[in-house]
C-alpha cells in the first residue's frame, strides 16, 4: 500500500493517480455511490421521449444505445458507476414508458376489435 504526499492511496500500485487507486479486485457488501440529478425528469410532460424508429435507426448506426458509452469508450476511460447507474435508470424509466404506451395502445385495438367482431355479426344476422 502506498500513500502520496497528495493523499492519494495506492492498494496494488506505487502510482495512485486518484484519491484510492487499486491494482486488483475489490470486495464489498455495500457500495454507496452518491449522485446529484437522477433520472426522473423522463416523467415530467415535457420530456420528449424518442420514437422506437429513432432509436432503432441510432443502434443500426452506432451498435450501442444513445446516451450509453460504447464498448470502445468503456475501454478506453472506463466506468463511472453513478453516471452510468443514472443512464441506465433513464433507459429503465423510457422502457417503461414505452410499454405502458403499447398498452394502451394495444387495449385500445382490442376495443377495436370488439366493436368490429359486433358489427360484422349484425350483419351477418341482418343478411339472413
Amino acid at each position: 500500500m502506498r500513500i502520496t504526499q497528495s493523499g492519494n492511496v495506492g492498494m496494488g500500485t506505487t502510482t495512485p493517480q486518484s484519491k484510492l487507486a487499486v491494482n486488483g479486485t475489490i470486495t464489498a457488501t455495500q457500495v454507496k455511490v452518491t449522485q446529484t440529478g437522477w433520472s426522473d425528469f423522463v416523467f415530467n410532460p415535457s420530456y420528449h421521449l424518442p420514437s422506437l424508429s429513432k432509436t432503432e435507426t441510432f443502434i443500426n448506426a452506432n451498435h450501442h444505445l444513445p446516451g450509453i458509452p460504447s464498448a470502445k469508450q468503456m475501454e478506453s476511460k472506463g466506468l463511472n458507476l453513478g453516471e452510468m447507474e443514472k443512464k441506465q435508470m433513464q433507459k429503465i424509466e423510457e422502457l417503461t414508458l414505452y410499454q405502458i404506451n403499447a398498452d394502451k395502445k394495444i387495449r385500445q385495438l382490442e376495443e377495436e376489435l370488439s366493436e368490429l367482431k359486433n358489427e360484422v355479426e349484425q350483419l351477418k344476422n341482418n343478411s339472413k
